[in-house]
Order: C-alpha cells, then structure tokens, then sequence
C-alpha cells in the first residue's frame, strides 16, 4: 500500500473537559477494536483535519485524533482576541493527551505526528515511555531554539524577499529583536487592524517558506484561522515551548526500547540543522530515519505517503517497512 487509504468518517467523536474551561474536541476512526494510534498536529495551533485518518488501514487502527487547546474545535478558540492562552503551554498539552488516553480506555498507543506534533509527540513519548507503542514521525522538531531562530530569522538569506516583508511589518525598533515575541505582543494589540495585519504577516512567512506547498487554497486564506494560528505559534516560540533547551536530543537515548520511523523530506527547511540525523543518531537502531528526494515539510509529496502508510503498515503487523 502506497497511496493513502479512502477517506473515512469518525464512528464516535466528543469534547474532553480538560480544566481551566478547555475542552478538548477529539474523534476515533477506523476499528474499534484496532491498535490504537493518536494523531498529535503540528503548528501549534493547526488542528487536526480528516486527511490525517488516511494515513492509517481502518480495518488495523483505532484511530484517533484530537485538535490541541485553543485550535480547530477546542474551545474556547485563538481566533477570540480576548481568549487568554495563559492555561496553554506544552505541559497542559501532555496533560491533555494523558485524559484523552485514560478516558478513551488506551493502554498504549502508536504516536504520529508532523512538525510540532513530532515535538510533542517526542516529549510525550520521554514523559510516559510505557504509554508509547512506536512513533511516526515527519517535518522532525525538537523544540530547540535553533529551530525557531532558523525558522524565524536564519531563513531570511533563502527567502530574502518574504523574509524583509515579514521583519518590516513589525516596528523599526524591534526588527532586530526575537520576532515571535514581538508578533505576539502585536497580535494581542486591542486595535484590531493591528492584530489582522501581524497575523497576515506572518501567515504570508510560513507560506513562503513551505517550499512542499503545492499552490492552490490555503488554510491561511481564512483570517480566523491566521489569527488563532499566529497567536499560538507565538505564544510557543516566545517561551521557548516551555521546553528545557536541547531537552528532547539530550534525552534521546531513552527512546531506545520504542520503535520508530522518522520520514523527513530532504528540501525540509529545518534539515539545515541537522536535527533529523542527530535525533536518530542518538535514539539508536530502533530509529529508522528514511530522507524522500524533493520532498519539503509537510507529507503532501507522494513518496512522503508512500513512506509513512509504510510506515504504519509496518507498525500494524510488527515489521516497519519505512525504506
């Protein structure tokens, strides 16, 4: 199987009261009685969409995805300026992937997410080891502040002409500073057109710089989306995702028992750190890192799918097949 599967609808789906007036929205898909696999996005703050169940054999997996606090059908939502993100920080998602585990009736589950959702999934899988079947993974993160600065600034001589858009819809006096700092403070901006125009901005920079992208309508076409997206990126960036710095490499080789495939496409902007290689590296033979030719960030590219269905197949029946 190379190709995603069709597409399926959820058999059951809800909202998990997780505290602080969050209510988490989640779905299953697929067997009931399948192993169980959870979908963690990425962004922060894209949430979960339905092409996402395809990537899984609906006879093999109980699926299940969740859209992460203040994004897709959580609520309260980003998009709101006056929702407070304070109660929304990498420790509350761990948290809520915990409650959504124990009120689902999950003893173990496959991890696969993309971007930040490999980050989370990564600090989930170090948090609770025994939780964790296998991870997949693609667009690797790991949190680092080198990734954010590369992402934010370092990109800027690649993208040359997007990059100066983007530092210059920020004030003179702060272009030089930490830029999701300064986007989150204008997107929290009470005149309206002030947070409308950062968010455009910085919708505009993550477009140009997703090299996968296949042209055609765009998520960030929708200004509610832009908003609630921008606004929660930042809020992640500015704080370092509530990360110890170089936690997630540091701790690597604790990974060693939990089998992995990590499917990186080899025109992915964050290669230029090296991270896919290093995480590998010092998770051991049980990581099997598969880089696709001309393949960008997201898992839209045909040999991406090729690889990650692989991937879970392999993970269904016990024998990875990722190369």
């Amino acid at each position: 199987m190379s190709a995603l599967y069709p597409p399926i609808e959820p058999h059951d789906h809800g909202w998990l009261s997780v505290g602080d007036g969050h209510r988490v929205y989640w779905e299953t898909c697929g067997n009931p009685e399948g192993k169980p696999a959870l979908v963690v996005h990425g962004g922060p703050g894209s949430g979960c969409g339905p092409r996402s169940r395809r990537f899984f054999d609906p006879d093999a997996y109980r699926i299940v995805l969740f859209d992460q606090r203040n994004s897709g059908r959580s609520t309260p939502h980003a998009a709101e300026p006056e929702v407070d993100l304070a109660a929304n920080t990498t420790e509350h998602l761990l948290a809520d992937m915990e409650a959504l585990r124990e009120a689902l009736g999950v003893e173990r589950w496959l991890l696969f997410g993309g971007s930040w959702g490999s980050v989370l999934s990564l600090v989930y899988a170090l948090r609770h080891p025994e939780r964790v079947s296998e991870l997949v993974l693609m667009g690797l993160a790991t949190g680092r502040r080198a990734e954010t600065d590369l992402l934010t600034r370092g990109l800027g001589s690649y993208f040359p002409d997007a990059w100066r858009a983007f530092r210059d819809a920020v004030p003179p006096e702060d272009r030089d500073g930490d830029l999701p700092t300064v986007y989150a403070r204008l997107l929290h901006d009470p005149d309206p057109e002030v947070r409308a125009r950062a968010a455009r901005a910085w919708c505009d920079w993550e477009e140009a710089i997703d090299v996968g992208h296949a042209g055609g309508p765009s998520r960030y076409d929708d200004p509610a989306f832009q908003l609630a997206f921008a606004r929660i990126v930042t809020h992640y960036w500015s704080a370092g995702s509530w990360l110890p710095e170089g936690e997630v490499l540091r701790r690597a080789p604790e990974l060693a028992d939990i089998p992995g495939a990590v499917v990186q496409g080899s025109l992915d902007p964050g290669n230029l750190l090296g991270t896919p290689w290093e995480l590998a590296h010092r998770w051991g033979p049980n990581c099997a890192l598969t880089v696709v030719d001309e393949a960008g960030h997201g898992a839209a590219d045909a040999g991406m799918v090729e690889r990650l269905v692989a991937a879970t197949d392999g993970f269904a029946t016990g024998a990875a097949r990722t190369r």
